[in-house]
């Protein structure tokens, strides 16, 4: 089980030691977003390099823009430890995954709530991880869509059939109330943002999620 707070949620001001808050975390996820693909704009390769000379934790890093053919490879180069991208941006799935695994990081694709996953299941031995997204993608601390946990489930269940170590990411409205719902429909990698960054104890915050977590852990 592994929990991946949001920078989404944190202070832009001192991203820094919003990292360290997170230290005891597994991944520190990275909303990397266009205003193209998503109407919202956050932060793109540049800060992600600054990021990455600074932060406790691998960064995971989900890229919400058109072109992801062109630009996810570079994240990787870059030393991020994770790259996804959207299936519904990219036109050589293949090629992209296999190029963020030759330089380095952890390859995945995102499906957003209205994407079926079954059209990309062949996808699955080229990615180490699928991200289910709970929400639409492009702004934070939105309501999670419970709606989303058959997906999450025939994921799972897909990822056990090709026997490979795909994880399965959910990111979205996340927190201790949800955490529970998603382990138990089979992910293993979670994206809070506001559950951690909202919390007293960002320390604390994560250390809940992990244990609630833990109770639906599956062989």
């Amino acid at each position: 089980m592994q929990i991946s707070p949001s920078i989404l949620a944190s202070d832009f001001a001192n991203l820094q030691s919003e990292l360290e808050a997170v230290r005891t975390a597994d991944w520190a996820h990275v909303d990397v977003m266009d205003n193209h693909f998503v109407p919202n704009l956050t932060l793109g390769l540049p800060v992600v390099e600054a990021l990455l000379k600074v932060s406790p934790v691998p960064l995971d890093c989900h890229l919400m823009i058109e072109d992801p053919d062109r630009w996810a490879p570079g994240y990787a180069e870059a030393g991020a430890g994770s790259v996804t991208f959207h299936v519904e941006a990219v036109r050589d799935p293949v090629a992209t995954a296999r190029a963020i695994r030759a330089a380095g990081a952890r390859a995945a694709f995102a499906v957003k709530p209205g994407t079926p996953f079954a059209p990309y299941e062949d996808l699955l031995p080229e990615v180490d991880m699928v991200l289910v997204m709970t929400v639409e993608p492009g702004f934070g601390g939105q309501s999670f869509l419970a709606d989303q946990m058959p997906k999450v489930r025939e994921v799972s269940e897909a990822a056990r059939r090709h026997g490979g170590e795909v994880r399965v990411q959910v990111d979205g409205g996340v927190s201790a109330s949800t955490i529970e719902q998603c382990a138990e429909a089979g992910a293993d990698v979670f994206v809070a943002g506001s559950a951690v960054y909202g919390a007293e104890s960002a320390a604390d915050a994560i250390e809940e999620l992990r244990t609630l977590a833990a109770r639906h852990t599956h062989p």
